[in-house]
C-alpha cells in the first residue's frame, strides 16, 4: 500500500500529502466550490482547474477570477498551462508572491485539437528541449519559496511517438518533485483503457515519486494501480464526476479500510444540495446555481429520474427551483449498483491520427520557434 505522499522541491520545501489522492484538476469543475465539496469527504490533494500562464502574467481578470480559495484550503494547489519558459516563471512567481500557492503542477496532457496543432498540450513532450526549459524555468521561479512543482503528461503522441520515459527523465534532471503519467496517449484522447504497466515502466525508470492516472472509478481501483504499478499515489479525475463522496473510499483504502458508499437517492440530493450552497457562496446564488447545471446528470446517472425531472434539474438557477425540483425526488431509492466500475464523464474514440504543426515529428528539438499561440483555447487532460 503506497505511504504518505511527500512531494519536495530542491531547496527542501515540502509538501506533505496524508493520504496519496490528488483530485486531477478539471476544466470547469474543480473550482473552490467542488474541491471544498471533495475535501469534506477526506482525502488528498485538491489541485484548482488549469490556468493558462499568460493569463495569470496579464492580469486578465477573468484568470484571477479562477484563483479562489476556500478557508479550510491549507494547500493551494494550482496547475498551470503554458508553452514559454520565461511566461510561466513570471507566472509561477506571482502564485507564490500573491496567492501563496504552496504547490504547482504543470499541464502536457491535453488532446484538444486546436491545441496541438499549434504545438501545445500533449505533444509539446515531443519536444525535449523546450520541456527542459519550461520545467528548469518553472522549478527555479518556484524553489525560492520552498514550493514543489510536478508534471502531468501522457504516454506520448500515439504509440509510434512516446515521450513519457523521456519526460520523466527531463523532470527529474530539472528538480520536479513528482510526474502524474495519464496513461493514455494524446491519439487515444480518454477513449479505450488505461494502460497501467507504462506506469509500472515509468516507476522503474526514475527516482521521483511517480502518480498514475486513468480508469479510477472506484477505491478499489486505486489499490489496485498501486499494487500492480508501485506508483506513490493516484490522480482521480472523472471518476469523481458526480461522486464526491468517492474520495471518502480512497481515504479508507488508503489506511486499509475496505469502503463502498452508496448513497441513497435523499443523500444524493442532500450533496447537490450542498454543491449548490458552495457555488452560490462562491458566484452567487444565479451564477452559481446555473454551474450546477452541469453535474446534474452525473449526480443521478442510474437513478430512476424521469425525463422530464432531469430537464428541470438542468435548468435550475435559483434555490426555489432546485427545491422544487428535488423535492418528488423519493429518498429511499438505492444507489444503482450497475454505476459501479462504471466509466463516467467523456470517453469518445480515438482519433485517426493527431493534428500537428507541420514538420512536428521531423525533431525533438523546437530551438526558438514561437508556438505562443497554442497557450490560447487548451483545456486539461
Amino acid at each position: 500500500m503506497a505511504e504518505q505522499l511527500r512531494l519536495v522541491a530542491p531547496s527542501g520545501g515540502t509538501v506533505e500529502v496524508p493520504v496519496p489522492v490528488v483530485l486531477a484538476p478539471m476544466a470547469g469543475i474543480t473550482n473552490a466550490a467542488y474541491r471544498q465539496l471533495c475535501r469534506e469527504q477526506g482525502a488528498g490533494l485538491y489541485v484548482c482547474e488549469m490556468i493558462t500562464s499568460r493569463g495569470i502574467v496579464e492580469r486578465i481578470p477573468k484568470t484571477f477570477d479562477m484563483l479562489r480559495f476556500d478557508p479550510g484550503e491549507t494547500v493551494r494547489s494550482v496547475q498551470l498551462y503554458g508553452v514559454d519558459p520565461q511566461v510561466i516563471a513570471k507566472a509561477t512567481k506571482i502564485l507564490c508572491e500573491e496567492f501563496g500557492v504552496a504547490h504547482v503542477d504543470l499541464n502536457f496532457g491535453c488532446p484538444v485539437p486546436k491545441v496541438t496543432r499549434r504545438g501545445g498540450g500533449g505533444v509539446l513532450p515531443w519536444k525535449r528541449d523546450r520541456l527542459a526549459a519550461i520545467l528548469r524555468a518553472t522549478v527555479a521561479a518556484a524553489d525560492p519559496y520552498g514550493v514543489p512543482v510536478t508534471i502531468k503528461t501522457r504516454l506520448g503522441i500515439d504509440v509510434d511517438h512516446l515521450t513519457y520515459l523521456d519526460a520523466g527523465r527531463i523532470a527529474q534532471d530539472a528538480g520536479c518533485a513528482a510526474i502524474a503519467l495519464h496513461a493514455r496517449t494524446v491519439q487515444q484522447a480518454y477513449s479505450g483503457e488505461a494502460a497501467w504497466e507504462t506506469i509500472a515502466t515509468l516507476v522503474d525508470a526514475v527516482a521521483i515519486p511517480v502518480l498514475g492516472n486513468g480508469d479510477i472509478w472506484e477505491a478499489a481501483d486505486a489499490v489496485r494501480m498501486v499494487e500492480q504499478t508501485g506508483c506513490a499515489g493516484v490522480v482521480v479525475g472523472r471518476g469523481c464526476l458526480g461522486r464526491p463522496w468517492l474520495f471518502r473510499d480512497l481515504a479508507d483504502a488508503f489506511e486499509g479500510r475496505t469502503t463502498r458508499t452508496l448513497p441513497t437517492l435523499g443523500e444524493v440530493a442532500a450533496m447537490v444540495r450542498r454543491h449548490a450552497e458552495l457555488l452560490a457562496g462562491l458566484y452567487g446564488e444565479r451564477h452559481g446555481l446555473t454551474d450546477l447545471r452541469k453535474h446534474m446528470a452525473w449526480y443521478f446517472k442510474g437513478f430512476p429520474v424521469g425525463g422530464d425531472l432531469r430537464r428541470s434539474l438542468a435548468m435550475v438557477s435559483t434555490f426555489e427551483e432546485l427545491d422544487a425540483a428535488l423535492a418528488p425526488l423519493d429518498p429511499a431509492v438505492p444507489f444503482p449498483s450497475g454505476e459501479l466500475g462504471a466509466p463516467r464523464g467523456r470517453q469518445g474514440t480515438p482519433r485517426d491520427r493527431v493534428v500537428l504543426p507541420y514538420g512536428w515529428l521531423d525533431s525533438t528539438e523546437l530551438g526558438e520557434e514561437d508556438i505562443a499561440a497554442a497557450e490560447s483555447d487548451a483545456s486539461g487532460g
